[in-house]
């Protein structure tokens, strides 16, 4: 009977201890939202995440007792936590990690790759729009020729250069309809403080319509409510253009 106690109560001391390996680590989707890679990188910016977290949201997972950011500390320490470091090591050796199978590692080699290729990229120096002929010679070889009408927005940074350029809505011969929400949706995610709006009228016809004033006038009082300045409308063809600002109608 004592033998049988003692038995009973070592097998109960292994299972104890298989038991807490399992459970060394708590997964991530348990943890807090912030601090989920995942999260805290829409939550708070890519800036925030270290190393390890952003390696982690390549790799998705990690193994039966270590997360995905466990599991990118380990590798990182390996590399003397030096990136450079890291991506000198090969899709094999990556493979020695434990969690760590070939699709991940060629995750983890083509992004510091990546990385390494946009440090000898030249930064490309941003168009500043300085009057209307400059839209102009930006949007003409976009929508001057085309045989519908296409409604863009040049989304500038506060020093009037363009951030970012986009196709809001794409329509007929003769019209196209514009939702001004989706313009200062896009305004917002590109940190925009002016925008610059541009459509082409595929007749050649340098005029702007009643429709044309009431979308620009929507637009602009909308924008003073949003601290986002409308500089200018712009109705292109294919060898000139109709300027609101110049024309003193914006």
């Amino acid at each position: 009977m004592k033998m049988s106690f003692m038995y009973g109560k070592y097998i109960f001391v292994i299972l104890y201890q298989i038991l807490s390996q399992k459970s060394m680590y708590t997964p991530i989707n348990q943890w807090a939202e912030d601090d989920r890679p995942r999260e805290k990188f829409l939550l708070k910016g890519k800036t925030t995440l270290s190393d390890s977290e952003l390696l982690a949201i390549l790799i998705g997972s990690g193994s039966r007792n270590e997360s995905a950011v466990q599991l990118c500390q380990r590798i990182l320490a390996s590399a003397n936590n030096n990136l450079n470091q890291l991506g000198k090591l090969s899709v094999q050796q990556l493979m020695q990690f434990k969690g760590i199978g070939e699709a991940k590692a060629i995750s983890i080699a083509a992004a510091l790759e990546l990385g390494k290729r946009r440090q000898s990229e030249p930064t490309s120096e941003l168009k500043k729009i300085t009057s209307s002929k400059a839209v102009f010679e930006i949007m003409q070889p976009i929508v001057g020729e085309l045989p519908h009408e296409e409604f863009w927005v040049l989304y500038l940074n506060n020093s009037n250069k363009v951030i970012y350029k986009t196709q809001i809505s794409k329509g007929g011969i003769t019209g196209t309809v514009v939702d001004s929400r989706l313009i200062f949706k896009t305004a917002f995610e590109h940190f925009a403080t002016n925008i610059i709006l541009i459509h082409n009228h595929p007749s050649g016809k340098l005029q702007a319509s009643e429709a044309d004033n009431q979308i620009t006038k929507k637009i602009k009082e909308a924008g003073k409510h949003l601290d986002i300045v409308v500089l200018d409308h712009v109705i292109v063809t294919e060898k000139s253009y109709f300027s609101f600002a110049d024309e003193g109608i914006l």
